[in-house]
């Protein structure tokens, strides 16, 4: 998930918004016009019931490092064997792990979070990513793990509607999220076909990628998209998108260079060039 780490910071309502109940403060001396978002009334955060399992929670959730986020979750379930703020934690730690950029500890992370919550979205997306960016055509269990991806997100996107912690929070702040997180399910369908050369699937899953979440454009899901159509002969459309994948990547990044290859090949090809061998995806 490439832009995941955007999850806390822009949405808030992931394990950063869970832990003890409060009563709802009223809203008094609030000028007309300026009430916040309506909250809905979807499926409750996770509490913790006991004032202790609340602070050894709120302790743990400080942490950075992702090891020691793993260490204080291990922690926390061994003290707090029922808690239902296990999940949460290792949610954190799969976040931090994201971020340190160890995809095998990531996943180990979101399958300890399936462990506890078989729907969670963000889980099944974690794992799922992981499989479709690293499943090599060399695996020995290539078809497992490609199936297991794809089935990973497809499951995703059915619990994207029903399995997120949303009460309490503004309409505006859930839509957004689970407009992320339909984005990321579709640029992991996107993504298999591309793997496959399976073109016009890979235009179908990256074109609803980009659709679902047009707040923060994945580079990479446009680049892919511009490589599918490249492929199915739509040149002056995959050039659009080529153009678009520069504006949105640094010169010197893999994904940068791949797309700025890419433009020059269709730009070549939209002017009557010869064919060029197919390009790749950034590594």
């Amino acid at each position: 998930m490439k832009r995941a780490a955007m999850v806390i910071v822009m949405l808030g309502i992931t394990a950063w918004s869970f832990g003890q109940s409060t009563d709802k403060p009223a809203a008094q001396n609030v000028p007309a016009g300026q009430q916040p978002a309506a909250a809905t009334q979807g499926k409750r955060p996770p509490q913790a019931k006991t004032q202790p399992e609340f602070d050894a929670w709120n302790a743990a959730k400080q942490l950075t490092d992702p090891a020691a986020q793993e260490k204080a979750a291990d922690d926390f379930v061994a003290k707090f064997p029922e808690s239902e703020l296990r999940s949460v934690l290792y949610t954190l730690a799969m976040h931090g792990y994201q971020q340190a950029n160890n995809a095998e500890k990531m996943m180990d992370m979101a399958k300890k979070v399936l462990s506890y919550d078989p729907d969670d979205p963000e889980a099944l997306l974690g794992v799922a990513q992981v499989l479709a960016e690293r499943t090599r055509d060399t695996d020995l269990d290539r078809d497992q793990r490609l199936a297991e991806a794809k089935k990973d997100a497809e499951h995703a996107l059915q619990t994207i509607e029903t399995d997120i912690p949303s009460a309490g929070q503004p309409q505006d702040r859930v839509d957004a999220y689970k407009g992320f997180l339909r984005s990321e399910a579709y640029a992991i369908l996107g993504t298999i076909s591309f793997n496959a050369k399976a073109w016009a699937e890979a235009e179908a899953g990256l074109r609803k990628s980009i659709d679902a979440f047009p707040q923060q454009v994945d580079p990479i899901a446009v680049f892919r998209l511009a490589v599918a159509l490249d492929m199915q002969n739509k040149i002056p459309e995959a050039l659009k998108y080529a153009n678009q994948a520069v504006d949105l990547t640094k010169e010197e990044t893999a994904a940068g260079k791949a797309a700025r290859a890419e433009k020059d090949r269709l730009t070549k090809l939209n002017v009557g060039a010869g064919p060029a061998q197919t390009p790749g995806p950034p590594k």
